[in-house]
Parts: C-alpha cells; structure tokens; sequence
C-alpha cells in the first residue's frame, strides 16, 4: 500500500516509509500512567503523512530510519490525516539511517 492511497478512518494498513523528520516529544498522564508521545513526518515514492508515535517508539525511532507498519490505522486529528500503530498494529525498523555508524561483525 502507498501513502497516497490511504483513507481516513482506514484500518488494517501496511505501508513501508521512511522518517523525515520528528517532532518534540511531549509527556502525558492517562488514568494515572505516565505517557510520551510525539508524531513523526514520514514519506513514500507517493506522498507524505504524520506518523503518531507513542511510548517506547518515541526514543526508538530516527530520522532517517526506513519502517514497516503493520495493522496500522488512519485517523484525522486537526485537520490532518495521521497513520498510527495503535493498540493492535506494530512499526518494525526496517534499516536504519545510513549516516549512523554501523555494528560490525565477528568476522569483520
């Protein structure tokens, strides 16, 4: 699937795109639990969308970085089309930046 192709209030997403940049994070409280949250503009060969990212994704993912989201959803906050993960999706790292030094092998 194309970023260009998604709806909103679409469900069951899987598109592959890269982050282009990222917002601050912020912090929240909901029903007492601490949260963090931010929203990441991320883009394929057919357009661009906000990307909402929450908790542990906040510090895992980088600008740069190409992912896979699976199961993902479609919303519309302020206007805006959002895809996020959600409760039941996934955002998987694909390759990371290519400007981030790279692990090297037993071997190497």
């Amino acid at each position: 699937m194309k970023v260009s192709e998604l709806k909103e209030k679409q469900g069951n997403v899987e598109v592959t795109v890269e982050v282009k940049n990222l917002g601050e994070p912020r912090d929240f409280q909901k029903f007492g639990k601490p949260g963090r949250v931010t929203s990441a503009s991320v883009f394929d060969d057919s357009g661009e969308i906000k990307l909402t990212l929450w908790n542990d994704d906040v510090d895992r993912i980088k600008v740069g970085d190409k992912l896979k989201v699976t199961n993902g959803f479609v919303n519309v906050f302020q206007g805006e089309k959002q895809l996020t993960a959600g409760k039941f999706g996934k955002i998987e790292v694909l390759s990371e930046d290519s400007e981030k030094p790279k692990k090297k092998s037993k071997t190497e």
